[in-house]
């Protein structure tokens, strides 16, 4: 079984956007998540498969219905921190109050206390080597946001689920599909990546990865099947992070779950030999 899994934030929920984008100012503009969330879980209920969604804890503090629908359609939540920022930029305190004020927010909006996180843009990698020890100290068992990826990671972490220890104990890390193209690493079950890659390529690419015994883990924002999504100047990068190819992505990502078997987070990770 695969994982499919959802990262719920808002469209201008953007690491690096600058001032312009500053948690001050998020209020000011217009919210798309409710909307853009339920297009997702109506997707999901099309091919009758469950997921994992990682909530953003400013999210579910001013939307606890909206955390209701995700559990009241059979899905998992986890954390995608409070602030959404990346772990590197804080310190290890700082990063164990965000964990903290995210778990509680999404407890108070009617879920179980969340064991699994994922790092805003793959934040947990070796400039934040004690992100892990961080987390399993706050209770977490599950973590997915090391990208075996040059540009938010390293091509030399593992490429499958498997187990890190801590000085609080075992950590379960689940990293995201990518697939060897160009003579690059690229990523494949996320992003850019998967949004220029055509359903062929994707069920390809995750036929193999299952053929070697190890589940593909893709990944969604919501904001990416957005039918009429928010378009604001951003610097080069993140304005093709953010903009490229998302014209019938919805579409094209409805065939690849009609076609592949996926499941949640907890499922995937009880079959990891601890």
């Amino acid at each position: 079984m695969n994982l499919f899994s959802v990262d719920v934030e808002e469209w201008f929920h953007m690491c690096g956007g600058g001032p312009a984008l500053a948690p001050e100012r998020w209020d000011a503009f217009t919210s798309r998540v409710v909307p853009t969330t339920r297009r997702v879980l109506d997707l999901l209920a099309r091919a009758h498969l469950h997921a994992t969604f990682f909530v953003v804890g400013w999210i579910a503090e001013r939307y606890p219905a909206l955390v209701g629908e995700i559990l009241d359609a059979g899905h998992d939540v986890g954390s995608h921190g409070y602030w959404h920022r990346r772990v590197y930029e804080m310190t290890p305190a700082e990063f164990a109050a965000d964990l903290q004020q995210s778990a509680n927010a999404i407890v108070a909006a009617g879920a179980p206390r969340p064991t699994s996180f994922r790092a805003p843009e793959w934040s947990i990698n070796d400039r934040a080597p004690w992100a892990l020890d961080v987390l399993t100290g706050e209770g977490f068992g599950v973590d997915a946001s090391m990208a075996p990826l040059r540009m938010v990671g390293s091509v030399d972490y593992p490429r499958h689920p498997h187990v890190r220890h801590t000085g609080h104990g075992k950590i379960v890390e689940v990293p995201p599909l990518v697939a060897d193209r160009f003579g690059q690493v690229m990523p494949m079950g996320w992003g850019w990546g998967l949004r220029m890659s055509s359903p062929r390529r994707v069920l390809e690419t995750m036929a193999r990865v299952n053929a070697a015994g190890h589940p593909a883990v893709l990944t969604l924002h919501p904001w990416e099947i957005d039918p009429d999504p928010p378009h604001i100047p951003l610097p080069p990068r993140l304005r093709f992070a953010h903009y490229f190819r998302l014209d019938g992505f919805e579409r094209r990502l409805e065939e690849v779950v009609r076609q592949a078997s996926f499941t949640t987070l907890p499922a995937v990770t009880s079959c990891v030999r601890v």
